[in-house]
């Protein structure tokens, strides 16, 4: 300012003086006067320019406040250029700011948009600021169009708006997912979390699988614990008749077989049990383990006639056909536990006029089928679907008569997924039950002979 005003003073003096030598005293007033003007003249234009520059500024900031670059040079020369070039650097610094929070704020958007859990942001009022899809398909809202809605009006669950109501966030609640069907529950866990000045944070999670796990955990505790309770209860009455009556040798005898008999269902079920966990905490198989597919079939038909004989149905037909020779690449000892099952409980389930076929064919596409048909009574078709589960039974008392421990499809399942192959289960009552296991071409190699068999 200081030199602002020595140039206008001087340009005053300047024009007076030249004004005087023309004009005397007058000439020298009209100088002052004329020079004056023309100082306010070029100020006047230097201020329209600054005028310009931040017009066009405050168009760039309003239109795309990430123009930083892009923004126009200030107007140089002169006390005004000087401010201008301090406002510029000044608008440069605040766009460059508000540019990085921009930048920042999308990138945590885009964070909780890729959250497994639904995230929906709600004001002091408990309005929708903000949600990801995660959140949107949970609970069936639209993220452009529930914006400013209030969350208790779209989710109307009950147990939601007591929980709202109630004010304590301690915990989460458990309510049913939109899709949820009585035949597919789903469940959602969701939890407030208050932040900033009366701003709340809700997370949604779909519990359904977790619930699911963890009401097997328990069914499966206490279906052990059955299991084994029978036996151990058999086994201690037995033990404390024998140590308090004097019986006859023939009567032992037979508590002893008896005894025998519980122990070694027992036995069968923590074997069972233990091949479960072996297979789920085992790697993949290999592709270069093979073994072949007429040794199994020769075990399995073994196994089969020795354990219709020992149930006493000795006029059961059994049947086994091959009709091409192959090799499976996987761990035969998996292998030979899930065919074993099926046609064990193809045996078991089956009368003994009834008719059991165990078959192996290679289909067109390469893959190989083993399949186990049986005449046995059939399984309705709403039990079909959990087959499969661990100790699930169609019925109890005639599986348990029949000896099974209701692992043996469990197992059969388990080994099938990890050599990539698929279960599939067709029956009708009355009319008997058929079990196949389709292997994938990757598992299956063909062979032209018995000969070729043994020389790979």
């Amino acid at each position: 300012m200081f030199t602002r005003g020595l140039v206008f003073l001087g340009f005053l003096v300047l024009g007076g003086f030249v004004a005087w030598l023309l004009a005397a005293w007058v000439g020298a007033m009209v100088g002052l006067i004329l020079s004056a003007w023309i100082a306010f003249y070029l100020d006047a234009l230097r201020l329209l320019r600054l005028q310009n520059w931040l017009t066009r500024l405050h168009s760039i900031e309003r239109d795309d406040p990430g123009r930083v670059q892009s923004l126009p040079e200030a107007p140089t020369g002169g006390w005004l250029g000087e401010i201008a070039d301090r406002m510029h650097r000044l608008l440069r610094w605040r766009i460059q700011a508000q540019h990085a929070s921009q930048m920042q704020l999308q990138e945590m958007l885009a964070a909780m948009q890729a959250s497994p859990n639904g995230v929906i942001l709600l004001d002091a009022d408990g309005r929708i600021e903000w949600c990801n899809q995660t959140a949107a398909g949970h609970l069936g809202l639209d993220a452009a169009r529930d914006v400013r809605q209030h969350v208790a009006h779209l989710i109307r669950d009950p147990l939601f708006n007591a929980y709202v109501a109630a004010a304590d966030f301690s915990a989460p609640v458990t309510i049913a997912g939109r899709k949820s069907t009585p035949s597919r529950p789903v469940r959602l866990s969701l939890q407030m979390h208050p932040y900033g000045d009366g701003q709340r944070l809700l997370l949604s999670r779909d519990v359904t699988l977790i619930e699911q796990a963890e009401a097997m955990r328990r069914d499966f505790v206490a279906n052990v614990s059955h299991e084994l309770r029978t036996p151990l209860t058999v086994l201690s009455g037995f033990v404390e008749t024998l140590q308090t009556l004097e019986l006859p040798p023939q009567d032992v005898r037979r508590y002893l077989d008896l005894m025998a008999m519980q122990s070694n269902r027992m036995q069968t079920l923590v074997d069972d049990l233990l091949t479960l966990s072996r297979l789920e905490g085992s790697p993949l198989p290999s592709l270069n383990d093979k073994v072949g597919v007429d040794a199994l079939l020769a075990q399995c038909e073994i196994d089969a006639r020795a354990l219709s004989l020992v149930m006493g149905r000795s006029k059961q037909e059994i049947e086994f056909v091959q009709d091409a020779p192959a090799q499976l690449c996987g761990v035969a000892t998996e292998l030979q536990s899930a065919l074993s099952n099926l046609v064990s409980n193809a045996i078991r389930y089956t009368p003994s006029e009834g008719r059991v076929v165990v078959s192996w064919k290679l289909l067109a596409d390469g893959s190989g089928e083993f399949a186990v048909q049986d005449s046995g009574p059939g399984i309705a078709a709403e039990h079909l679907p959990r087959l499969t589960e661990r100790f699930y039974r169609v019925d109890r008392s005639r599986s348990r008569d029949s000896g099974g421990t209701g692992l043996g499809l469990a197992i059969v399942k388990h080994v099938v997924q990890r050599h990539g192959a698929v279960l599939h289960i067709e029956s009708e009552p009355g009319q008997g039950s058929r079990f196949s296991i389709v292997f994938p071409a990757s598992r299956v190699q063909r062979a032209d002979s018995p000969a070729d068999l043994k020389a790979a």
